[in-house]
């Protein structure tokens, strides 16, 4: 086998059926293998290395499973970067294949196309793992430590480069089979009886959660019946842990109010920086961390209690062990309910626009459809208030927080789900950003349904600079297409809501269109400040 068709085989036998890429000289034998093996691996070709990098990334996002790209060495890696860097913020498994220059030249600077200073060192800066391809015989081995790499521990993306000149080298390849399953972590008994008795004893507990929680959903749940404690679903990664539509389920405000008074928390696959950074701890604060990185749970303060391990199994331990150690407790849910009544009260008062917006979203999307946001007006708004019911049913970017990521996010959400509507939200600034894949929306057949929030300006750096900065702009005011016109000349369906009611009846006939993408423009002005909701006080500590 070549080395092209080596790293094929590998790529099927993890699973993958699918990669996203963009061709190039350094990686024509690669394609070629592609070709090859189209019948077991498709081959989803974007029009920019980011709209590749962000298609895996959405689908890793919505799938929970591993997904690749490929792109060309030098400035095809670099565009594809900052996705790269968002999946790993996002803790995504996301396996970056990157060609090279032919390998006896490698670091010598002697001006080969797409040549770039030390790849081998940037891609070391964006990923845990990152190796070079030599031959064929070892490709199929790199491919499983990187599959093992980025499910292991901390999740995250790796990448593995190939030189032009090694693609295509024939060598003899071991067979190529199914990976052995991964091992499980140990669980720590002691610490699981020293949590239990902390929120056995608490008082006021909260729970939580991110990223690392998405597939700990039924725990979660349960732990929160057992402790009838609230659950913070965060403002990015934790939403859909807990249904919405429980009471506990709580997001910033209300958290900060609840962590104000909490006697024990337990951070669920969360960094917890906006809690313990932001908000403030002290003496009386018990914190309990379970975590599948042991650095991470140190890295804002050392907690009283650490698991270490995948959230499942050790929640599952933790529900075994609680009982023997948790007092009685009355039921908190008419409280939750009184709290979550004030604060939409105040959510309507304060980003009331967008509130209606995101309600005629929320109506028309089903339950296990997909929210995508965004870096924009609607995106912090829904990140508040967006009603979520099921895990891994709300993508939002992480603490890169990127402008840009959404569009091509969702429709790498949108192939890989393909039997489930996904709706992106975008503002005319971000969605310009990766707009030029419509292209690929259309040549793919990929139904994503695209709303556009169209203010003419990056309005949320424009209202910043009228309210601190005595209204003085700059930098703010965009010049757009028409984006019904601009979708249609792809051969994409498009319309125009000018009202939340019309927007329902746009969702409606897009999620109803399954051979191929939908844009909605939604002409809106200004909007209410969402930020009183998100950058909040110290609560606690000094």
């Amino acid at each position: 086998m070549t080395t092209g068709e080596a790293t094929v085989a590998a790529l099927v036998a993890h699973g993958l059926d699918t990669l996203y890429a963009l061709p190039g000289v350094q990686n024509d034998q690669l394609f070629d293998a592609l070709f090859k093996a189209s019948d077991r691996l498709r081959t989803v070709h974007t029009r920019h290395e980011q709209g590749a990098a962000y298609m895996a990334l959405g689908a890793a996002l919505a799938t929970g499973k591993p997904q690749a790209y490929a792109v060309v060495p030098g400035p095809g890696l670099l565009n594809s970067s900052a996705a790269l860097l968002t999946a790993y913020s996002m803790n995504a498994q996301v396996l970056a294949l990157v060609g090279e220059i032919p390998e006896a030249v490698i670091g010598r600077n002697k001006g080969y196309l797409h040549e770039l200073r030390d790849q081998a060192g940037v891609l070391k800066r964006l990923v845990d793992f990152s190796r070079r391809l030599r031959n064929a015989g070892e490709a199929p081995g790199l491919v499983d430590k990187a599959m093992r790499a980025m499910a292991t521990g901390r999740p995250g993306p790796a990448a593995l480069e190939c030189p032009i000149d090694v693609w295509g080298k024939p060598g003899k390849v071991a067979a190529v089979g199914a990976p052995k399953p991964l091992p499980r972590p140990r669980i720590d008994e002691d610490a699981v009886r020293r949590a239990a008795r902390k929120l056995g004893a608490a008082k006021r507990p909260l729970i939580c959660v991110g990223g690392g929680a998405q597939d700990a959903s039924a725990e979660v749940t349960a732990l929160s019946e057992m402790l009838q404690a609230p659950v913070y679903c965060g403002f990015r990664r934790g939403q859909g842990v807990l249904d919405s539509r429980s009471p506990f389920a709580v997001t910033n405000p209300l958290a900060h109010e609840l962590w104000a008074k909490a006697d024990v928390v337990i951070g669920i696959g969360t960094r917890m920086f906006f809690p313990l950074v932001n908000w403030g701890t002290d003496r009386d604060l018990t914190v309990i961390r379970i975590d599948a990185d042991a650095a991470e749970t140190k890295r804002h303060g050392k907690p009283d209690v650490a698991l270490i391990g995948d959230a499942a199994p050790i929640l599952r331990r933790l529900l075994d062990v609680l009982p023997a150690y948790n007092n009685a407790r009355p039921s908190r849910r008419e409280e939750m309910q009184e709290r979550q009544a004030k604060m939409r009260a105040r959510f309507e008062s304060q980003i009331g626009p967008q509130l209606g917006w995101l309600d005629a979203i929320r109506a028309e999307l089903p339950e296990d459809g997909i929210f995508v946001d965004e870096v924009t007006q609607m995106g912090f708004a829904a990140r508040l208030a967006f009603p979520v019911y099921k895990p891994r049913t709300f993508l939002s970017p992480g603490y890169q927080d990127n402008l840009g990521w959404g569009f091509a996010t969702a429709l790498g959400a949108q192939d890989a789900r393909r039997d489930v509507p996904v709706v992106s939200i975008n503002g005319d600034g971000g969605f310009m950003y990766t707009a030029n894949e419509m292209a690929t929306a259309v040549r793919h057949r990929i139904p994503l349904t695209a709303i556009v929030f169209n203010d003419g300006a990056f309005g949320n750096v424009r209202r910043i600079q009228e309210e601190d900065y005595g209204n003085r702009l700059i930098a703010s005011d965009l010049a757009n297409p028409d984006f019904v016109k601009f979708a249609e000349s792809f051969g994409a369906a498009a319309e125009r809501a000018r009202t939340p009611d019309e927007l329902r009846g746009a969702l409606r006939r897009g999620f109803a269109r399954r051979d191929g993408p939908t844009l909605i423009d939604v002409p809106v002005g200004p909007m209410p400040s969402p930020w009183e909701f998100i950058l909040m006080k110290r609560v606690r500590g000094t």
